[in-house]
């Protein structure tokens, strides 16, 4: 099984063993390609992705890799947003920004803030009751908003009573 990805122009990709990294004008993308039974090699403007034998899981392998470089090149290119709101019915909740964290006060009305780890290269705009998550991964975005969803989240407490949270209500991917 083989599959041929044609780089785009404007698009450098740099190999480091069984890593690439893909850089465009929004910045760069890294992902790890490492199994035993798939191999790249890049040529001109193409990377080939091969697979030592034929069956299904290393042809869903070579697809799932070719996916992947075409979202990363995507992503370097256009880039990724992620847009969240902030819900809530019972105690204002604020939302702050500080280094790679975000900070979520007043959740509930508890008095300790709650805290989400933001990954580098993801740019964090908080206006009001909204959130936008921009950057070039789209593993960095998607994970970020999901740190951010998961701190902000309700425990034992009925959860049609108590709606109260952050919740992603758009992508762009």
């Amino acid at each position: 099984m083989e599959e041929i990805f044609k780089v785009p122009h404007g698009i450098t990709i740099k190999k480091d063993g069984k890593k690439i990294v893909v850089f465009g004008k929004l910045g760069e993308a890294k992902a790890d390609f490492s199994n035993p039974h798939v191999h790249f090699s890049t040529k001109d403007n193409e990377i080939i992705f091969k697979s030592d034998t034929e069956t299904r899981k290393s042809k869903r392998l070579v697809e799932t890799y070719f996916a992947q470089m075409k979202k990363m090149v995507e992503g370097v290119e256009i880039g990724f947003t992620y847009k969240m709101k902030v819900c809530f019915t019972h105690f204002p909740i604020t939302v702050k920004v500080e280094g790679n964290l975000v900070l979520i006060e007043n959740f509930l009305g508890e008095r300790v803030p709650r805290k989400a780890k933001m990954f580098p290269n993801v740019k964090v705009v908080v206006n009001k009751q909204d959130i936008t998550l921009t950057g070039s991964d789209l593993y960095s975005v998607s994970q970020s908003a999901a740190n951010i969803e998961q701190a902000a989240r309700i425990t034992r407490k009925d959860r049609r009573v108590f709606q109260d949270g952050i919740y992603i209500t758009s992508k762009n991917d």
